[in-house]
């Protein structure tokens, strides 16, 4: 893929956001698909519709129990720099349904922290500057300056931690398994969003 300019990326940044929607949107949104028997994205198969059943099942659940601690609380309160929080994702994404209500709390104890939400397939140009491991890896989390346009750091699509867990399932056995994907859930229960609340501390200190 040809580098393009820091300029070319704010064009493109300022052209998702015009196709961006709040937090609250986003899980009406999910309630309507599930509603409706349908999926965002460009599979509508009966596994995808699946997915987001299930992922709006899990996001009614963290948007209740997540917890940040009073430190915590107290790191996000004291950052001052206005960014945006511009986050690429899919309903029927499992990863996203863990992590996007983490997100969405942390943003909402910083009143200089604007959240928006992309989806992907709709917003490729956007997606391909922000690839992992060249892949079209979700959630992603895209940060930066209000004012200027310079992007200061990205997140995702999993913690460091849940990343890491990956890792060594591949190198283990080579490829992601249904069983696999159920030691992540299990993970992910277990860990209650505190891995990704540290993580997202961490891009707020180095910006």
């Amino acid at each position: 893929m040809d580098t393009i300019t820091h300029n070319e990326i704010k064009i493109i940044i300022e052209e998702s956001l015009n196709n961006s929607m709040s937090y609250n949107e986003y899980r009406l949104l999910m309630a309507e698909l599930v509603k409706n028997q349908s999926t965002t994205g460009l599979d509508k198969s009966v596994d995808m519709v699946a997915y987001t059943v299930l992922n709006e099942q899990r996001m009614k659940r963290w948007d209740k129990t997540i917890k940040v601690s009073a430190e915590a609380q107290e790191k996000i309160a004291s950052f001052k720099r206005e960014v945006t929080w511009l986050v690429l994702t899919e309903s029927w994404c499992g990863d996203a349904a863990h992590v996007n209500p983490v997100i969405n709390k942390v943003a909402e104890l910083s009143p200089n922290i604007d959240l928006k939400f992309v989806l992907r397939d709709e917003n490729d140009a956007l997606m391909q500057q922000f690839l992992t491991n060249g892949g079209k890896s979700i959630p992603k989390l895209i940060m930066f300056d209000r004012t200027s346009g310079e992007v200061l750091g990205t997140f995702g699509p999993r913690p460091a931690a849940a990343t890491q867990l990956v890792k060594d399932y591949l190198a283990e056995h080579g490829m992601i398994t249904e069983e696999f994907k159920e030691i992540l859930q299990g993970w992910y229960n277990k860990d209650k969003g505190q891995s990704t609340i540290s993580d997202l501390l961490n891009i707020l200190e180095l910006s």
